[in-house]
């Protein structure tokens, strides 16, 4: 990895490929460590809620794309899924289904 300069060009490329994404993730997991850490949440859900809100704001970027919106959105739709949290966003996906179930 030291003597090989493509080995940090292949990494530098796929760095720069996939930037929304990654910028997404790390925004709303960020902001839901700094969201749990305010409401005076342990360690441990810090961590599970940071994860899982970056897991789901990298999951946003393709439906984004899907709806021809700007790759920049992607930052702030990470961040308001950090702000929002999980079990909100749980929340809002069982009533979204539920109607849809119904309507079928």
């Amino acid at each position: 990895m030291k003597e090989d300069p493509s080995f940090w060009a292949a990494l530098l490329a796929w760095l720069s490929l996939h930037q929304p994404q990654i910028y997404a993730g790390l925004t709303a997991g960020l902001t839901a460590l700094v969201r749990v850490i305010y409401g005076g949440g342990g360690r441990r859900q810090m961590m599970l809620e940071g994860a899982l809100c970056g897991l789901i704001a990298v999951s946003l970027v393709p439906v984004l794309e899907y709806l021809s919106l700007p790759s920049n959105l992607a930052t702030f739709a990470g961040c308001m899924v950090g702000f929002m949290g999980v079990e909100k966003i749980r929340d809002y996906a069982d009533r979204w289904l539920g109607r849809k179930a119904d309507q079928a």
